[in-house]
């Protein structure tokens, strides 16, 4: 055990864990087979972004994702697991990705050659075609750039494009449109990533490659019957319950400096005490409950989050003005917005989930566009980690914080920030109890 970390609690000890997205669950779901665990979330669902909701369109009811819609074969083999072991049922996915952009008017997608040219003028358009050799030089020199970069950690994305001679259309009618779409960011936080983070999500999810790319799959039923699986091994679970304080730190021997009693977690309803707690809510949440350290706040406090309005309709206006370009992700973009807006992208969940509507059914991240009132179904906010050097560094240190006062910290925003990236981060706690997820030969 690491100097100056708490003891672990004996089985059977009180543990909260605050948060029910995939970090939440996850830790909560492992830790309950060997402790007494107490699930706090804020809001009326469990899930986080595992956010599934009832849709009624062309005369049918069907269940439509919202927030995370997809993972891969290759690098979610946690989640992969988890689900098999659960008996989640999944589908395939179309990962399909097009851009429309109004000024210049430019709209092309990558499924094919088909799809590229989709707008016949681009093929005599010589900045789209610089734009397409780019693209194969930068797929071609990747491995290397990821190289350089492992000698200049520092290094921004875009100060590589920059360094490396990439043309603004190459920018920003594919690289920056596909990373923004990702990662739910700006393209100025985009343009602010590690490069080698950005090169190393890149290569291992082989996006830089026409073959060999990893088959995307989606939940049958949506994302809740994992959630709703995993609810089940949790014995006391609370929602609309929102954790108002946790003090932890007048708790603690002046003299040794060792923990001498329980964790204090406040709500409106009551006032506790556990053994434990894992925070598995988004870093600024849980700097704004505890009684931070000074480690605490700088850690926590170097992860920013982008805030992200999501809007679930049938308006095909905010799809590209070209139905071939119709992708199952569609960035968009207006003259009006400058680098600094958050990224608008409509994800067709016709492409991604197995719907049985005719109509398009969408969900638009931060529109641009205005969209018919008639046909927004529903309005969601989500807020997604920005990945930038900071972020990069906190993670990098999370270990001098972990286990402290009786406090472990887990959350998408430990990895890439997505979902096998917030289970990890459970796992990684778990095992620091003792506890192993139930399946073998996956490396957390």
């Amino acid at each position: 055990m690491t100097e100056g970390k708490s003891r672990i609690p004996s089985p059977g000890s009180r543990i909260a864990v605050v948060g029910s997205g995939i970090a939440g669950l996850a830790s909560a779901w492992l830790l309950s087979r060997r402790y007494s665990v107490t699930l706090f979330e804020a809001g009326s669902y469990f899930g986080g972004h595992s956010n599934t909701v009832d849709v009624t369109v062309d005369g049918i009811t069907h269940p439509v994702d919202t927030g995370f819609l997809v993972h891969n074969d290759l690098t979610y083999p946690n989640l992969i697991a988890l689900f098999e072991h659960l008996g989640v049922p999944v589908h395939q996915s179309d990962m399909s990705f097009g851009v429309s952009i109004e000024e210049p008017d430019i709209e092309w997608a990558g499924s094919n050659l088909g799809t590229v040219f989709a707008q016949k003028s681009l093929m005599f358009n010589p900045r789209f075609i610089v734009m397409l050799s780019q693209i194969l030089k930068f797929n071609r020199n990747a491995n290397q750039y990821l190289l350089e970069c492992s000698n200049q950690p520092d290094i921004t994305l875009g100060e590589l494009l920059k360094r490396h001679g990439y043309g603004r259309a190459m920018q920003y009618w594919y690289l920056l449109p596909m990373a923004a779409a990702i990662w739910s960011s700006s393209v100025r936080d985009i343009l602010s990533f590690p490069a080698a983070t950005f090169l190393r999500f890149c290569l291992n999810h082989r996006l830089l490659q026409i073959e060999g790319r990893p088959q995307w799959r989606t939940v049958l039923g949506g994302s809740r019957v994992y959630v709703q699986a995993m609810l089940k091994s949790i014995q006391d679970a609370r929602l609309d319950c929102p954790v108002l304080e946790i003090s932890r730190r007048h708790l603690i021997n002046a003299e040794s400096g060792q923990q001498s009693a329980g964790i204090v977690v406040r709500t409106a309803r009551s006032t506790e005490v556990f053994d434990a707690v894992v925070m598995a809510c988004h870093a600024p949440t849980s700097l704004g409950l505890i009684d931070a350290t000074d480690q605490e706040c700088d850690i926590l406090g170097a992860v920013r989050y982008q805030p992200n309005e999501a809007v679930l309709h049938t308006d095909p206006a905010l799809l590209p003005r070209r139905k071939k370009v119709w992708s199952a992700w569609n960035y968009l973009s207006t003259p009006s917005r400058d680098d600094a807006h958050a990224v608008a992208v409509s994800y067709l969940i016709n492409c991604l989930q197995p719907l049985p509507f005719t109509t398009p059914v969408i969900v638009t991240l931060n529109s641009h566009r205005p969209i018919d009132e008639s046909r927004v179904i529903r309005r969601f906010n989500y807020e997604h980690p920005v990945m930038d050097l900071p972020a990069i560094r906190a993670q990098q240190r999370l270990g001098v914080i972990q286990g402290q006062l009786g406090t472990w910290f887990c959350g998408a925003w430990c990895g890439y920030g997505f979902h096998e990236d917030g289970l990890k981060s459970a796992i990684a706690v778990a095992r620091d109890f003792g506890i192993e997820p139930p399946w073998a030969g996956v490396v957390a």
